[in-house]
């Protein structure tokens, strides 16, 4: 890759960022350069923050998040949560996981309303959401009866193989 002033960004540099990316434990990293897009993905925790730098801006020494601790931007974003270990061991609890790696979307398109939320009742085979893989829209379907009492990930956030979506009380 090469941007505008001529700087190249060579394989060694782009493994060097997939290191900092795993090191750092960043959702995602994404760099345009001279119409060249580079879009590092890592482990997401939630919640998922991204943060922006110039390029050529990010050094080794800057700080992640300016102005606040990581611990405080995290527990200022975390919605008030049942915790994983809660909803195995609570035999009324079911939680229901994304079956591929996608993008996590509460509604059928931006304009429209959530296709369940916390509080809803939903029937086995009912739509709770859509996960976008390779431009497709696959549509997740409730496995059980009952009442969603969590939604794990946020709207538009990336989610992996086997993560929580949903937690449902039977």
């Amino acid at each position: 890759m090469t941007d505008e002033e001529g700087t190249n960004l060579n394989f060694k540099e782009i493994l060097e960022l997939i290191d900092k990316v795993a090191d750092r434990g960043i959702g995602a990293l994404e760099i345009e350069q001279a119409g060249v897009k580079l879009r590092i993905e890592g482990k997401h925790a939630q919640p998922h923050i991204i943060q922006s730098y110039a390029v050529g801006e990010m050094r080794n020494d800057a700080p992640m998040l300016p102005g606040a601790p990581l611990a405080a931007v995290q527990a200022a974003h975390t919605p008030a949560a049942l915790p994983f270990a809660d909803a195995e061991s609570d035999p009324s609890l079911h939680v229901i996981t994304s079956p591929i790696v996608g993008t996590f979307y509460r509604s059928a398109n931006p304009e429209a309303e959530a296709f369940v939320n916390v509080g809803d009742r939903v029937s086995q085979g009912q739509v709770l959401c859509i996960v976008e893989a390779m431009k497709l829209m696959n549509e997740i379907e409730s496995d059980v009866d009952g009442v969603v009492v969590h939604v794990y990930p946020q709207n538009a956030q990336p989610v992996e193989y086997g993560e929580r979506l949903f937690a449902v009380k039977l």
